[in-house]
């Protein structure tokens, strides 16, 4: 990893990379990036947890609002997962979907993107009992144009970021380099990146003296060509977040930028290159304006919670007389009342659900949206 970045380095006049550049690397380098890497990202032997691992129900929840929209004929039943991970969240909904609709299952397809080699190994064994299953690298191995769900959880916030700072009331790029112990810091340069100065403009940015931003430009381009291959359907996206207002709130001063190694936050996203998970929390209005571009609509902006509830999560719940706590009933108790509990998992997640092509599409008639 050392001399990847070392290499990007030395192609710069001043020996110093964006942030950009080597958080893609360190995250994506195709034989030294964290996620490329053949270990356990994900779980108790990894170094986060998802939604979608802490229990089925979380999956299934979505496969009954997935049929719900399949049975009202809102949608062709085709599901595009992006990001897979390891292939849990499919299994789950794919599992449901069969038992609880069996006559829409024969005609669904779920396809799941995953840049990583060893994830797509890992959907691949846990999937291998479902024929109507396809993977792919990249949405360009896909038809030309997308009809149908598309659905990302916690895709967007592992994107490669710009940062920069204010300082003295000057904006600067903060970049990184190697110090003169092999080591790597931050360096900063007066802000000269016309794309940077461009977002800052058009999403009336104005920083604080000493705030620390992340400008999210790779997703902004990633978001813009994924939705012009969407060309009739849903994009449904989770992640944590904040919107333009909440990024200048005086406790986003140092940014977001953070790291996660065997489930412990590390600050210093330096630390460890290429052995730890790198995120930042993403914009909001960024990525609805760059959806909004290409001809999409915004139906709804909640909280997961407020979307679990209203997809039927409660339903879920299973009455019965068993005292035991570590039977499967019990458990599945809890976790749906983790899901739905204030200052629970769902407290930093927002759900985000766009439509493209659907003019006579109402949410109200899939969800029971509460006023």
């Amino acid at each position: 990893m050392k001399h990847v970045l070392k290499q990007a380095m030395e192609k710069e006049k001043d020996q110093s990379i964006s942030y950009s550049t080597y958080m893609s690397l360190a995250l994506y380098d195709v034989n030294n990036g964290y996620y490329m890497k053949e270990r356990e990202k994900i779980g108790r032997q990894g170094d986060f947890f998802t939604s979608s691992n802490v229990s089925s129900v979380y999956a299934k929840t979505f496969a009954h609002f997935f049929i719900r929209l399949v049975k009202g004929e809102v949608i062709s039943p085709h599901i595009c997962e992006i990001g897979g991970g390891t292939g849990r969240f499919a299994y789950d909904v794919l599992q449901e979907w069969q038992t609880i609709s069996p006559e829409t299952f024969v005609n669904m397809q779920y396809s799941i993107i995953e840049v990583s080699p060893f994830h797509r190994r890992l959907q691949k064994q846990q999937l291998i009992s479902f024929a109507n299953v396809s993977q792919y690298a990249s949405y360009d191995e896909l038809d030309a144009a997308f009809t149908g769900i598309v659905f990302s959880n916690e895709l967007f916030d592992a994107f490669p970021v710009e940062v920069i700072e204010k300082r003295e009331g000057v904006l600067y790029e903060v970049r990184i380099k190697y110090n003169s112990e092999g080591g790597l810091i931050e360096v900063l340069r007066p802000l000269d990146d016309e794309q940077i100065i461009s977002y800052l403009q058009r999403h009336q940015i104005q920083l604080y003296e000493g705030q620390r931003f992340e400008v999210p430009l790779q997703m902004n381009v990633y978001v813009k060509q994924l939705t012009r291959w969407l060309q009739e359907g849903l994009l449904i996206t989770i992640d944590y977040g904040y919107t333009n207002e909440e990024w200048m709130h005086p406790a986003r001063r140092e940014g977001s930028l953070r790291s996660y190694y065997e489930h412990q936050m590390i600050r210093n996203p330096l630390q460890f290159p290429g052995e730890m998970d790198i995120t930042t929390h993403i914009h909001w209005d960024s990525l609805k304006i760059a959806c909004e571009e290409q001809g999409l609509q915004t139906v709804w902006h909640t909280k997961q919670r407020e979307f679990l509830l209203a997809a039927g999560i409660l339903e879920q719940l299973v009455n019965h007389e068993d005292r035991n706590p570590f039977s499967d009933n019990q458990k599945k108790n809890r976790a749906i009342h983790s899901m739905i509990l204030q200052g629970g998992i769902s407290d930093a997640f927002d759900v985000v659900i766009q439509q493209k092509g659907l003019p006579q599409f109402n949410l109200d008639h899939y969800l029971h949206i509460f006023s």
